[in-house]
């Protein structure tokens, strides 16, 4: 790897319990998100479009299918020489016979020595659980003209949801002045997205210093920026503009795919400019029975459908049986909807069957219905 270059390295480790049943096999980065990705594809993505080569991805909790998954380097274009993904597990430790990343910052801690082996001058660190579009070269870029130590990309939220966030409070320059980690009453609302660019060389005395601190957090929101900011560093906010969302929970997860309703939608999945990259699953186009009733729906290869779908996201190999209806619903991968069910308002996992003649959620519930087993039919 060249000097004055940057790798990056993706933080994927996380539970998402507030996903619930959706993760209870894969970690949250592996949930299917658009109808043929998975959310993990758009950091990736990102990565290989701005031109990064190497990528570390950390894993740990449900880690067996993700790790073999980023793996494939080819996916993102990232398996020429001299680049690749590389499959980041917790160590071992010793002591207390664990396999767990203590925080964020444990996790690039603990990987040091694979950062050492590329003398990046810079660093990124990236969340990977948010659906986005972003050009970390555009980012670094930033960083550089303000001879920053810390680069942050932030975006601006309503007011009223900031106490969600932790917040950046910046001067008329850019420069981060404070940090308020979920405040209740924010002085801005300037989000952090997670993604942060630093220079190795002071963030790996950082890390050094951090690891053995028995009072420490090991986390970036928590320890690092904090401590950075409080010894007088130079951090300064990447302002974004586009879309950005935090899949955390089943209402939020259900609101992304939806949004790919809106032909004039932001992220626009179909830019051949900013492609996001994913498995190439091999199954026959779509098809559309003679009596299917079909409005505004985001429909992807090997479905068959006989009834009525509106307003919904249906996921690759889905079926939905003549008469059956699906409305303001995400029918994720192999969901079968057999003859006259009535689905409103839910989310179907992975492989699940809903029954003949079955009703599904509610049209006027206030949160979207997740399904993740069968429901079985009307006898």
């Amino acid at each position: 790897m060249k000097q004055n270059s940057m790798l990056a390295m993706i933080l994927a480790g996380g539970r998402g319990s507030r996903l619930h049943d959706l993760t209870n096999k894969v970690a949250k980065p592996a949930v299917s998100y658009g109808g043929k990705y998975r959310i993990v594809d758009f950091p990736l993505s990102n990565c290989a479009n701005s031109g990064i080569d190497i990528v570390g991805v950390l894993t740990q909790y449900e880690s067996i299918f993700l790790n073999s998954y980023v793996a494939a380097g080819r996916r993102w274009g990232l398996d020429a020489k001299n680049s690749g993904v590389f499959v980041l597990p917790p160590r071992e430790k010793a002591d207390a016979n664990l396999n767990v990343y203590r925080g964020t910052a444990d996790a690039i801690s603990q990987n040091i020595d694979f950062i050492d082996s590329y003398e990046p001058e810079y660093v990124l660190i990236l969340s990977g659980d948010h659906i986005y579009k972003m050009d970390y070269e555009e980012m670094l870029s930033v960083h550089k003209a303000n001879n920053a130590d810390a680069t942050i990309a932030v975006i601006e939220v309503p007011l009223e949801e900031a106490s969600r966030f932790g917040i950046m409070n910046t001067n008329d320059t850019g420069r981060i002045v404070e940090f308020e980690e979920k405040p209740p009453v924010p002085k801005s609302n300037l989000a952090s997205m997670g993604i942060y660019i630093f220079n190795w060389k002071l963030l790996r005395q950082m890390l050094v210093e951090d690891m053995n601190k028995e009072d420490s957090n090991h986390d970036f929101g928590k320890d690092i920026i904090p401590t950075l900011l409080n010894n007088g560093g130079n951090l300064f906010s990447y302002n974004f503009r586009g879309y950005w969302k935090d899949v955390g929970t089943i209402d939020s997860l259900w609101e992304a795919n939806m949004d790919l309703l809106d032909n004039n939608n932001e992220l626009d999945l179909g830019d051949s400019a900013w492609k996001i990259y994913t498995e190439d699953i091999t199954t026959l186009p779509h098809y559309v029975g003679a009596n299917a009733n079909i409005k505004r729906a985001f429909i992807t290869q090997g479905c068959v459908i006989e009834g009525d779908v509106k307003n919904s996201v249906l996921f690759t190999g889905v079926k939905v049986g003549a008469n059956a209806k699906v409305l303001d619903t995400v029918l994720m991968p192999n969901v079968v909807v057999e003859e006259g069910a009535i689905i409103n308002r839910a989310l179907i996992a992975d492989g699940v069957k809903i029954g003949k003649g079955a009703v599904v959620g509610n049209a006027n519930s206030e949160h979207i219905e997740l399904i993740a087993n069968d429901v079985k039919g009307v006898e």
